[in-house]
């Protein structure tokens, strides 16, 4: 039997068929009920803001001591 009919015969049936479930899985996963919140979670992520508020003692400071330690590495 040649490659290309070898090939063609696999794509038309079991590759078909791996590839549907794969794609009704993927939607199962999406729409699962318990999962919801984990989704909701990383649908959150680029509205976080992680900033620290400012504590006015810039000797302590975290941005200051980053700041000093990367102009004293070189």
């Amino acid at each position: 039997m040649e490659t290309y009919t070898l090939l063609r015969e696999f794509a038309d049936s079991w590759f078909l068929i791996a590839m549907f479930s794969f794609f009704i899985g993927t939607w199962v996963y999406a729409f699962w009920p318990s999962l919801q919140s984990s989704h909701a979670n990383a649908a959150s992520i680029p509205f976080r803001t992680e900033e620290e508020e400012c504590s006015k003692n810039c000797n302590t400071c975290k941005c200051n001591i980053d700041f000093l330690r990367s102009t004293q590495d070189g």
